[in-house]
């Protein structure tokens, strides 16, 4: 199970938002490159990038500071928001993107979703943002009645490498992970799970961990990094133990 830390990206900054809400912003630095740079320093395998002010507007909006990171550091980086169009997933690969993540788009176009991983096979993951087991989009602000389990199924066999899950009510809040649910979704498809939303504590990787087995492949972390709540270091060594 591989330990990826998240940068979230609001105005430029690496922000933090509490349960996906835009009206509760902590910003943790001005300069998200430098993050970057710390997290590699510090082991990570592969960083977490989302565009939050792409995910509202529905088109890329931090594309310079995305470009910035992917140029200065070695490690792989997935990006998501506001990823709707097959011309941003050909910019961001052509620019070092490792993983494209589609969250919006993907509840009402499975044609696109189809096309992107025909054209861009292991190197699209499906983003699903889910309210009480019920997926939210367009940045978290819109409620559907699809449930995450009939998303992520609907998707098996198109060569998705894999599956973000978070939590909305759990993330930014350092609750702990929703291990049942995320357990659940891994265990009903056949597509890699990487578990998202209140990882708290290095108990969270050790439960995380107990139940990997069912096609957990990885999990977020992001206020619990920027808090010291969890050290990325000790983080990554539980996680290969």
């Amino acid at each position: 199970m591989i330990i990826i830390p998240a940068i979230d990206l609001k105005d430029g900054r690496c922000v933090r938002l509490a349960q996906g809400d835009f009206k509760r912003v902590t910003v943790y630095s001005e300069d998200p490159v430098e993050i970057a740079k710390k997290w590699q320093e510090n082991g990570a395998e592969r960083i977490h990038v989302v565009d939050l002010d792409g995910s509202l507007a529905g088109s890329p909006q931090n594309n310079d500071v995305i470009q910035k990171i992917v140029e200065e550091i070695d490690v792989p980086i997935q990006v998501g928001g506001g990823i709707r169009e097959i011309k941003t997933i050909e910019t961001y690969i052509g620019i070092g993107v490792h993983w494209v993540i589609l969250g919006t788009i993907a509840l009402r176009n499975m044609r696109f979703v189809r096309e992107a991983c025909d054209a861009y096979s292991g190197r699209i993951i499906l983003g699903i943002d889910a309210n009480d087991g019920k997926v939210a989009v367009q940045g978290w602000t819109e409620q559907t009645s699809e449930s995450a389990i009939d998303i992520a199924r609907r998707y098996e066999g198109y060569g998705l490498a894999a599956i973000v899950y978070t939590d909305i009510k759990r993330d930014g809040m350092e609750t702990g992970v929703n291990i049942e649910a995320t357990r659940n979704l891994a265990q009903l498809v056949k597509i890699p799970v990487i578990a998202s939303g209140g990882v708290s504590s290095m108990q969270d990787i050790e439960r995380l961990r107990e139940v990997e087995k069912y096609g957990i492949s990885g999990v977020i972390i992001g206020k619990a990094l920027y808090s010291g709540a969890i050290s990325l270091k000790e983080a990554i060594k539980l996680s290969k133990y």
